[in-house]
């Protein structure tokens, strides 16, 4: 009788880092189980999973069941939530919470409901259930940012000081859990992440700095836990930055997630920014 296969869970969300994460769960020769956060998760997942539903995102309840009726004991979490939709004015509607869901977000989270305590409670509910949560990188290292210039297009003599000045500010930023990306020229800062996320704070800056020739520096929080949100970047980033006059993108080495590594850096070069991964 041949042996069953392992089973892999997936809670995708938006992007195409869970087609990545799909696509290495399935050269690894696992049963590859499938749960799509609604209005944010590809259809095309559909085609590469044994498995698959809907779920909504405020309905960690489906999510659980769908996993264990699948018998799912190793999930993977990976894929954008724009957090900022949770504050809109139709949330309440939109994100009617199911009651697993309540609980985290009214009692286990109630005082810190940064994205961290959030998330961490998740991974505790679903250990409770017998589902562990992997990183959400384990199925696609392959396109991790490596150290140092990854470009043929080198660094700017004109940005070589801000490479090391933006480095030291968004470390610090992220330490205090403000912004884990800032623009910066000049040794000057442009502008820091917020909750807006990634690509609209790009615009922003190339709005402020219209001269262009600035650097955005991406770093991981100061204990990243891989297991979910992961920093990430890929071809829309490099055409934001290309848009908004950017000349050098600085990423956290072994800790970033560069989507469809290959084509990304050639995106880069054809855009003449130069791309450089740094270790914390």
């Amino acid at each position: 009788m041949p042996q069953e296969r392992e089973t892999v869970g997936l809670i995708a969300g938006a992007g195409r880092p869970p087609l990545l994460a799909a696509e290495g769960i399935r050269r690894a020769g696992k049963r590859l189980v499938v749960v799509g956060l609604r209005g944010l998760a590809s259809p095309r997942l559909k085609a590469l999973a044994d498995e698959f539903t809907w779920a909504g995102i405020t309905r960690m309840g489906a999510w659980i069941r769908s996993l264990r009726k699948w018998n799912a004991r190793e999930a993977v979490m990976i894929g954008a939530v724009r957090k900022a939709e949770i504050y809109s004015p139709l949330r309440l509607l939109r994100y009617i919470p199911d009651m697993r869901t309540a609980v985290i977000w009214y009692l286990k989270v109630r005082k810190d409901k940064r994205d961290n305590a959030v998330l961490l409670a998740v991974s505790d509910e679903l250990r409770r259930e017998g589902i562990e949560l992997a990183s959400c990188v384990k199925y696609c290292e392959e396109h991790l940012a490596g150290e140092g210039v990854m470009t043929r297009t080198p660094v700017p003599g004109a940005a070589e000081g801000d490479v090391e000045f933006g480095w030291r500010i968004a470390r610090a930023s992220a330490d205090l859990d403000i912004g884990q990306c800032i623009a910066v020229k000049e040794r000057d800062i442009i502008a820091v992440e917020a909750m807006e996320g990634t690509d609209r704070m790009i615009r922003r800056a190339g709005r402020i700095c219209r001269t262009g020739g600035w650097t955005l520096v991406k770093v991981a929080r100061p204990n990243q836990d891989m297991r979910f949100d992961v920093p990430t970047i890929g071809p829309e980033t490099l055409r934001n930055l290309k848009h908004a006059r950017c000349a050098c993108l600085v990423v956290e080495a072994g800790r970033t997630l560069i989507v469809d590594k290959p084509a990304t850096l050639a995106l880069a070069d054809k855009f003449r920014i130069a791309v450089v991964g740094k270790r914390a």
